[in-house]
């Protein structure tokens, strides 16, 4: 296939000026050797027209119209996937229509034609005989789709006059839940790069040594902004390595950077060849369903990005109106420390998920952010005012004045409340009538141990070891793992950290460990991975007890669903004790209780244990058969309920008896009528995130728990026919003037 030359054509068309859509397709059908070559522009009301044809019937040209999603044509621009159809008549989405003169055709190729996430139109090329069109093929028509979407762009391929008012509009977004906190300000909208003004060159090997230069530049930005870790003003002495090193591998990973140098040797210049790149990224992330494969993706966008920054010698870090409200499509953990540090408040990701690199990262920068939001980037515009709420799942783009009101007065009523906890911060938790508790942070990041110090927490209550992995997108080796535990056990400094080993599996994986379980938060996860494979779990426990170096160290199991295999785990830590040296000054082994099996076999179990730590998000959902992810079982089970607060008081009673202590650090502990409940059936150490401790803390301060255990009590002996004891525990907690 003579790509250069077909490409050379096209440069020397363009530079002169004489680029017509009729032509465009005379060349590429003779250089291509196809019979037809045709190009379909979109059209206000999603249609596809016909503009340009060479090979098809002329007075077809104005006169074929598809609708998107209509035909071999509509599908692509719907999708925004290529087809190479050996024999096209016979698709199921094959339209005939008879005033083409298509007929005689049996192969095609149909790539869309895009530009700035947008579908201008579809480029075909036919051919009579049953043939599959080659890689090569492939990539030339592509190439020339690029180009003809800077031709269209230029010449008003597309009308969107009929959206001119859109602007003007209030608009609300439901979206998903990422980061916790309320922000509002004005819009700013960066998701994408300006396409290439230049798209063809005459000099390869110049815009080789460009790309090179740039990929340099890229990379040595990428470790810059690792050694230089998070802005001051978060107070925290630890840079986010654990997601920021995924980055740095996908920086010196050469499969995509390869691609693009073979595009600039195919005539491309260097920023139109990584253009090229970021288009196949996209397609690609149209098709993937793993939200956790989906952001590796996003990551590698954001070097994209890092990448045509460094090609044209601009600057990524220009100025923005300070409390900004980002919005973007999809967003790179690289990318959001650049953001924060810039002054933004909150962040809206149209493609994210909760688990993803910048919603781990969100929380821990403390910034509001929400995902989801669809259509949220077509409404906006730059300069909108925008309100984000993280706590609701809300986007609100240019509200009504009263709504701003009342954000601005919730805005300064939490600020006020939040003022109001930093007395209790170094204040032992001690409820009304004098009870002692212990209040610990859930994290899961190195970068959220300074919350320690802001909380005034008693420690770590619940350590996930398996976030940093599935931030870098992989399993570390010992080395990396022991840095990883050494620097969470310098920053804890005296206070105690749970380590709660690797639970991968379920809704956690890595990307290549594809879950195919039809049930998986039942299925091969967590522990089960662990003894399943003793290596990996033996490496993790090397590495916790080298991260020590002699001081107490505390591991937890999860998912432990008998006394046995509590037992096994337990077994393969002692035997790496003997081989680490200097062993730990005190080594504490307990478990997580989150399966009901592990509660008929307390006895067994409290024998070996050190401790329990109850995870109430999985042991409820499997206590009542209810997946806690369904929408539809949303509020149909409660943890306040007659048996469910049965089987907390079972687990605790039994603890005591055992002498061993016991600890709540599910998702329970963060609630206040929840917590409330737990404390009234004897639990002393709460952990939960770090946001909800101080008013955790004051909730308590304000609460006569004895008088709540008469309550409760009472209401407990009633409850046989009650879905839920929360109505009456609320109606009597508002009596107390609680905050719940």
């Amino acid at each position: 296939m003579p790509t250069r030359r077909l490409l050379a054509k096209l440069r020397e068309m363009m530079a002169s000026g004489r680029a017509s859509l009729p032509k465009m397709t005379q060349l590429v059908a003779a250089e291509m050797v196809t019979e037809v070559c045709s190009i379909y522009v979109m059209r206000p009301g999603e249609l596809l027209e016909l503009v340009a044809t060479e090979g098809l019937k002329p007075e077809a040209v104005g006169r074929t119209r598809l609708r998107v999603g209509e035909g071999i044509i509509g599908i692509v621009a719907a999708t925004a996937v290529k087809l190479n159809l050996p024999d096209a008549q016979n698709h199921p989405g094959f339209v005939y229509r008879p005033e083409t003169g298509e007929d005689e055709y049996a192969s095609l190729l149909a790539v869309p034609v895009r530009r700035a996430g947008r579908t201008l139109g579809v480029l075909a090329v036919q051919n009579r005989s049953v043939r599959r069109y080659g890689d090569d093929e492939v990539e030339v028509l592509e190439t020339v789709a690029m180009l003809l979407a800077e031709v269209l762009a230029t010449s008003g391929g597309r009308d969107d006059s009929d959206q001119s008012f859109v602007g003007t509009v209030p608009r609300m977004f439901q979206a998903t839940r990422l980061a916790g906190g309320i922000a509002r300000g004005q819009v700013v909208m960066r998701s994408a790069f300006s396409a290439p003004t230049k798209l063809l060159t005459d000099d390869p090997k110049r815009e080789l040594e460009r790309l090179r230069m740039a990929v340099d530049t890229m990379r040595r930005g990428i470790d810059d902004l690792i050694s230089t870790g998070l802005p001051d003003s978060h107070d925290l002495d630890d840079s986010p390595r654990e997601v920021l090193e995924a980055t740095r591998l996908l920086a010196a990973d050469s499969g995509w950077l390869k691609r693009a140098a073979e595009a600039v040797r195919h005539g491309l210049t260097a920023e139109a060849a990584v253009h090229r790149v970021a288009g196949e990224l996209r397609d690609k992330m149209r098709k993937v369903v793993d939200p956790y494969l989906r952001e590796r993706f996003s990551d590698l966008e954001d070097l994209v990005q890092r990448l045509l920054v460094a090609l044209g010698g601009g600057n990524s870090h220009e100025p923005v109106p300070p409390g900004s409200i980002l919005l973007v499509r999809r967003l790179g953990p690289a990318q959001l420390l650049d953001w924060q540090a810039r002054g933004i408040a909150g962040v809206v990701i149209e493609e994210a998920s909760p688990s993803g690199h910048a919603a781990i990262l969100a929380r821990a920068l403390g910034l509001p952010a929400v995902g989801g939001a669809r259509g949220a980037l077509d409404a906006a515009e730059d300069g909108d005012y925008a309100i984000v709420d993280g706590d609701e799942g809300m986007l609100f783009l240019r509200p009504e004045v009263e709504l701003q009101q009342g954000y601005d007065h919730t805005i300064a009523a939490r600020a006020e409340r939040i003022a109001g906890y930093e007395h209790l911060r170094d204040k032992p938790a001690v409820t009304k009538d004098g009870i002692s508790l212990r209040l610990m942070i859930n994290v899961g990041l190195a970068l959220e141990l300074g919350q320690l110090a802001l909380t005034g927490a008693d420690g770590v209550g619940l350590f996930r070891t398996e976030i940093g992995m599935l931030a870098r997108g992989a399993i570390e080796d010992v080395a990396q793992q022991t840095a990883n535990y050494a620097r969470v056990l310098d920053a804890a400094g005296e206070k105690p950290v749970l380590f709660r080993t690797l639970d991968l599996g379920g809704d956690k994986l890595l990307p290549d460990h594809a879950n195919e379980e039809e049930n998986p938060a039942m299925g091969w996860r967590s522990l089960r991975i662990g003894l399943d494979r003793p290596a990996l779990l033996r490496r993790q426990l090397r590495a916790l007890l080298l991260a020590a170096r002699g001081r107490p160290l505390t591991v937890m199991f999860p998912m432990v669903a008998t006394a046995y295999e509590f037992h096994s785990a337990r077994n393969l830590l002692l035997a790496e004790v003997k081989r680490v040296r200097p062993a730990p000054a005190e080594l504490s082994i307990g478990t997580m209780l989150e399966v009901p099996s592990l509660i008929w076999q307390l006895p067994a179990l409290l024998a070996e244990a050190d401790f329990v730590s109850v995870g109430t998000n999985d042991l409820m959902q499997f206590f009542f058969a209810a997946d806690r992810s369904a929408p539809a079982l949303a509020g149909r089970y409660d943890l306040l309920s007659a048996p469910a607060l049965d089987l907390l008081e079972y687990i605790r009673v039994q603890a005591d008896l055992a002498g061993k202590p016991v600890s709540v650090c599910g998702e329970a502990a963060s609630r206040p009528l929840e917590a409330l409940a737990l404390v009234a059936l004897g639990y002393r150490s709460l952990s939960m995130p770090a946001g909800n401790l101080l008013p955790m803390k004051s909730l308590l301060a304000d609460s006569d728990i004895g008088a709540l255990r008469a309550v409760l009590a009472n209401l407990r002996r009633g409850a046989a026919w009650d879905n839920s004891l929360r109505e009456p525990l609320g109606a009597w907690a508002r009596e107390q003037g609680l905050d719940v």
